[in-house]
């Protein structure tokens, strides 16, 4: 079993993901050239850094231990839930899914996890616009990273990083052929996105809308339960 440190530094100090170092010296270095224009401008530079220090955060997780569960790929509020055709990218057009998107704002954790434990067997990246995510359109006009999966359970999943308004970079680790445990990291996105996960018409998702989510813990279904969907919004 995973241990997990409670200590304060994981509230303080957290981990970040790779990809924010770079970014946290640029914030911290502007915000060092801005100290010497004028004070007042330096203190809020730092402040910029430290939220970009915090927006690249990559704190543990504990995934439960059930067997074909599907759970949250990233942090954020469950925007849309809807029925619709596969992604044709994939090669999933002529196929019914129930689609369950998560928003993610800048403050939330960007460090996203697989959805199921699984095969990968299709990647595909598309160039796209940047328009806001929360809109429905996003997931065919905006940039997006799409990954489908074989489930163990012997079920076809996908999973689609989309990029939002702000966000200008999808990191993605995962390719065909590689194999994930359920809650195992596969990429980010930089400032603000989206994630879809695609399930199959049988599996009802066991999330509402504005339900809170954390990625790699949260469940969304289970593949093989047969649970009743459920319905209407948190409350």
């Amino acid at each position: 079993m995973k241990t997990i440190d409670i200590s304060w530094r994981r509230y303080i100090l957290p981990n970040i993901h790779n990809e924010g170092w770079k970014f946290v010296g640029i914030f911290a270095a502007v915000s060092a050239f801005l100290a010497i224009l004028w004070a007042p401008l330096g203190w809020l530079g730092l402040a910029l850094t430290v939220w970009c220090y915090y927006f690249f955060r990559d704190p543990e997780r504990v995934t439960p231990e059930i067997k074909d569960v599907v759970v949250s790929p990233a942090d954020g509020i469950v925007q849309m839930i809807t029925d619709v055709e596969g992604p044709e990218e994939l090669g999933l057009s002529g196929q019914k899914f129930t689609r369950v998107s998560v928003f993610m704002s800048v403050f939330n954790v960007h460090v996203n996890r697989a959805p199921a434990e699984g095969k990968i067997t299709k990647s595909v990246y598309v160039p796209g616009k940047f328009i806001n995510a929360t809109l429905d359109k996003a997931s065919k006009d905006n940039e997006r990273q799409l990954l489908s999966m074989k489930t163990t359970s012997g079920k076809d999943i996908a999973f689609v990083q989309i990029a939002g308004l702000v966000a200008r970079r999808i990191v993605c680790d995962a390719a065909a052929g590689q194999e994930y445990k359920a809650g195992e990291r596969f990429g980010m996105i930089r400032f603000g996105s989206r994630l879809d996960v695609y399930l199959p018409q049988d599996v009802k998702p066991q999330v509402c809308l504005g339900q809170t989510m954390v990625a790699g813990e949260t469940v969304i279904a289970n593949l093989t339960s047969g649970a009743a969907a459920v319905k209407g919004a948190c409350r």
